[in-house]
């Protein structure tokens, strides 16, 4: 059988090794430590805008943290992009809360500012108050309509809260994303743009959120010199040697940005002749994506050529491609769910799209599968 080509696998840069060594030699393999605080400020530094950063075991910990700190509680309302991962959703109900769900818009694939705003005002009619928070996604790497939806957001007081898991080092009017709203979530799962195997980070617009939540990340612990707690805590704080993964990462994410979004553009090349195919591509220049996943629509060309029968081609070859996110309020989790979106755009995105190989380890050999792939498919 062929070698297998992974949708998005890790990629090491060369020096993750010598910051975990580091963390070993000098008995560092607690949740905190010198490489903790390392990446924190490297990622600071990186992301700008006087940005916060607290690291943690993983962007879903880090987004029920943005939640708790929202002050988002039992009977309350959350709007979240429908259209994303569940672990986007999921800590919406860790806190009691109800999800409400919002269609995305055709351009960036991400939740539609007019359908948002339709949804917040059914909201107040219903329920006589705004949803707590917000819950925005870049959805692969590609940057939401930041200027209307924080401008919503601050109309109606609600929190905003940036999950740009996929879209570390994309930018919005020359802005990172993950530093307009409130709180920001990043990810490092091993499929991200770089990787500390497992981990995530949320970012704060100030030192004290920051600190708060490490203070809840590291199980509450009030300051004594016995045990003594006086809020609910949690295990969520990244350890040294995990962090150590990612100040070596750190020191090639331009370099992976690059060379993902060089797969986007052979993407674009390899498909422009084919009719009715259409690779997601940033709607103007004010939207820098990193394209931590490169992916196409298509449209109804005839002769049985369908997402699903070109992820299946691929397949046959060892080649992982995916569908798109299927909508969280198409979940049977989630099926009781307020859902705003007459447009059926999200929808209609997983009936016709499909993920490709994306990492930045692709080699000149896989693009060639990958193409010879494509082209069988497409004029056999």
């Amino acid at each position: 059988m062929k070698d297998k080509i992974w949708l998005s696998s890790p990629h090491m840069g060369g020096r993750e090794q010598h910051y975990v060594q580091e963390a070993f030699d000098t008995n560092w393999v607690a949740p905190l430590g010198p490489n903790v605080n390392g990446f924190e400020k490297d990622l600071e530094t990186y992301l700008g805008q006087q940005a916060k950063v607290a690291c943690l075991a993983s962007g879903t910990s880090a987004l029920h943290l943005a939640l708790i700190l929202a002050g988002v509680t039992h009977g309350d309302e959350v709007l979240c992009q429908s259209m994303t991962f569940s672990a986007s959703a999921n800590p919406i109900v860790y806190q009691g809360a109800t999800p409400v769900f919002v269609d995305s818009e055709p351009q960036t694939w991400n939740i539609c500012p007019s359908t948002l705003e339709e949804a917040i005002t059914a909201r107040i009619k219903a329920k006589g108050t705004p949803p707590k928070a917000l819950i925005v996604v870049h959805l692969y790497g590609m940057p939401a309509q930041m200027d209307p939806i924080a401008a919503l957001a601050k109309k109606y007081n609600i929190t905003l809260i940036e999950d740009a898991a996929e879209a570390l080092g994309s930018t919005y009017n020359g802005q990172q994303c993950g530093t307009f709203g409130d709180y920001g979530i990043l990810s490092f799962n091993g499929n991200k743009i770089i990787t500390t195997s497992g981990g995530g980070a949320l970012v704060c617009r100030n030192e004290a959120d920051k600190q708060k939540a490490i203070f809840l990340a590291t199980q509450a612990r009030d300051q004594a010199p016995h045990y003594q707690h006086s809020e609910i805590g949690y295990n969520y704080r990244m350890s040294n040697i995990v962090a150590g993964i990612g100040r070596g990462q750190m020191e090639v994410l331009d370099k992976h940005i690059a060379l993902r979004q060089a797969n986007n553009q052979f993407y674009q090349t390899l498909f422009k002749p084919i009719e009715g195919v259409r690779v997601f591509a940033a709607p103007a220049p004010s939207y820098v994506s990193n394209h931590w996943l490169s992916a196409i629509i298509m449209n109804d060309m005839g002769h049985g050529k369908t997402a699903e029968g070109l992820r299946l081609a691929l397949e046959v070859e060892n080649i992982e491609s995916r569908p798109l996110w299927k909508p969280m309020h198409l979940q049977p989790v989630f099926k009781t769910a307020p859902y705003y979106g007459e447009n059926r755009v999200a929808e209609t995105l997983f009936e016709k799209g499909v993920c490709l190989p994306s990492g930045s380890n692709l080699t000149d050999t896989d693009r060639e599968r990958i193409a010879q792939v494509v082209q069988t498919y497409f004029y056999r």
